[in-house]
């Protein structure tokens, strides 16, 4: 595999989120790898995508409680937890 500088990897993860809609789950798993190997925070783009099957949100379940969104994936049904601020 080619080396990838953390300029082009930054540029390659912001077009990749820019159509996520079309993506298939291993495509995420390798932008998700890349960001972790070169560093580079997600932050909120990965609130697009399900943690544990990395298939992306069409229809989630979203509820929120106590200051905390839960979405429930409707592929494999986990539930994502995140923190409102």
């Amino acid at each position: 595999m080619k080396k990838v500088s953390k300029t082009e990897s930054e540029k390659q993860i912001k077009d990749f989120f820019v159509n996520i809609k079309n993506k298939t789950p291993m495509e995420i798993k390798k932008i998700k790898k890349l960001a972790m190997k070169q560093n580079i925070k997600l932050g909120k783009l990965k609130k697009t995508f399900c943690k544990k099957c990395y298939s992306v949100y069409k229809t989630p379940l979203i509820r929120i409680k106590n200051k905390i969104k839960s979405v429930g994936c409707e592929n494999c049904g986990y539930i994502n937890r995140f923190k409102i601020s």
